[in-house]
């Protein structure tokens, strides 16, 4: 059993063949599929999506950092409702995204500590977006840090020293398409992180494995990213397979309950 820990599978890339796309992931044995929130103009496909896949459809909640604009308090608001209103399996995705926009830097940190203070609530696990933010995302988890929060650092693009600091806060590390890139660079040091430490993700439709990069990313082509991880482990695919997936379920619990 494979399980894609990261995918916007309510995207408007997939609104012509969805069910088809779905039907690929199950035959790559792909059983579990993680919806991270983006904001709430997305909120109603998450759940459209939840009903039509209810054992296999698990979704997050929260306030995307690229969606944090003067209006957050009124996002944060929406996302705080949805908890009281609902069952969710994490808080994410949340962050610091300074690639496109550094002037939001100061409300981004306020709506990621604030999103903290949900997952404690809910006893529950955070997934993390960081761009071009390491420090940036280190400095809040490292003042927010304790033995209750947890989760994943999405789409891991940083150096071994980076990626120690996120084990030691108590994250796992989403591994994506990124590590099939010839210019990744994270292919170069994962091995020496023990696979207890990993989950698999793809981000579609986004960060396509080679020999699909550039295109749109789908939850099927999660067997392409366990393959690669496998040859940087030198195990077999198997073996990865199941020590991720067991990951995954160390972090998000029981997903029948969801």
């Amino acid at each position: 059993m494979l399980i894609d820990t990261h995918t916007h599978l309510y995207s408007d890339a997939f609104v012509e063949d969805r069910d088809a796309m779905m039907q690929r992931a199950f035959d790559e044995g792909v059983q579990h599929f993680y919806l991270p929130a983006i904001d709430a103009e997305h909120t109603q496909s998450m759940y459209d999506l939840k009903a039509a896949y209810p054992n296999n459809i698990h979704l997050m909640m929260g306030l995307h950092p690229t969606s944090v604009k003067e209006n957050y308090k009124e996002e944060l608001a929406h996302v705080a409702k949805q908890f009281e209103e609902n069952n969710f399996i994490a808080v994410g995705e949340i962050g610091i995204d300074l690639y496109w926009d550094k002037s939001t830097l100061g409300i981004q940190q306020d709506a990621f500590r604030n999103q903290i203070a949900l997952a404690k609530k809910y006893k529950l696990p955070i997934v993390i977006h960081c761009r071009d933010a390491f420090d940036e995302v280190f400095e809040v988890l490292e003042t927010e840090k304790s033995d209750d929060l947890f989760g994943i650092f999405h789409c891991f693009t940083g150096n071994i020293g980076q990626a120690k600091l996120a084990i030691s806060l108590n994250m796992k590390l989403g591994i994506g398409g990124v590590v099939t890139f010839k210019n990744g660079k994270i292919d170069q040091f994962l091995n020496q992180i023990p696979l207890q430490h990993i989950v698999l993700e793809t981000d579609s439709p986004y960060l396509a494995p080679v020999p699909f990069r550039g295109k749109r990313n789908e939850s099927s082509y999660i067997s392409l990213i366990c393959k690669k991880v496998a040859e940087v482990y030198d195990i077999s695919e198997e073996e990865v397979a199941k020590q991720t997936t067991k990951n995954a379920f160390d972090v998000f619990g029981n997903l029948t309950d969801v």
